[in-house]
């Protein structure tokens, strides 16, 4: 099993930090308009709103923290590291195309897909099919981590429909999404060590 270095602990561990730091922070900026339970992160970084630069830069920040993760995740699939790589992007394209600050916008909406879609596959395209891998970069977490998202998604299109907790639910899915690089560098990293103690 090829080495995952060290630093990438630090990338995908700053992911969710970086994530929750910036919605709570652009939340209290926006002040009690804002209801977190019934709108989205998007609405924190739309124009005109008072927590758009940090917002925006946290989703920014998130993306390079994807980027960098999937770089130095050298133990996982190619077409794994290469779909993280693409939602790292798709949260910096995130940032180019903001939502208005009433509305809906197409673009916005397409950038977000493509990058819900590339988070919620690479699990499963990172995983090792073959042999013995970190817990990780197992079938049956993959797998697992793939369904979670994929059924918090759905959740969120069901609340964004009926008007309901649309902001629980997209803040779920995130969650998941930003956490699950770190539960993989984790677990390669403390399978490297486990190797290295037994040799």
């Amino acid at each position: 099993m090829r080495s995952v270095p060290r630093w990438a602990l630090l990338s995908s561990g700053c992911a969710p930090v970086l994530l929750i730091a910036g919605w709570i922070v652009a939340a209290l900026l926006e002040g009690p308009a804002y209801d977190p339970v019934t709108q989205t992160i998007s609405v924190l970084a739309s124009y005109g709103a008072a927590g758009f630069w940090v917002m925006t830069a946290a989703l920014f920040a998130l993306g390079v923290c994807h980027l960098l993760t999937a770089w130095g995740l050298r133990a996982a699939a190619p077409a794994g590291r290469v779909a993280l790589g693409g939602g790292g992007a798709a949260a910096i394209a995130v940032t180019l195309f903001p939502a208005p600050s009433s509305g809906g916008s197409l673009s916005h909406g397409a950038v977000a897909v493509v990058g819900f879609v590339f988070m919620a596959v690479w699990p499963v395209l990172a995983a090792d099919w073959d042999g013995a891998a970190p817990w990780g970069l197992r079938p049956a977490p993959a797998l697992a981590a793939t369904a979670v998202m994929v059924v918090g998604a759905g959740w969120f299109l069901v609340e964004i429909h009926r008007q309901g907790a649309a902001g629980v639910a997209e803040r779920l899915v995130t969650c998941v999404q930003s956490l699950w690089p770190l539960l993989v560098v984790t677990s390669c990293l403390r399978s490297s060590d486990e190797e290295g103690s037994a040799t």
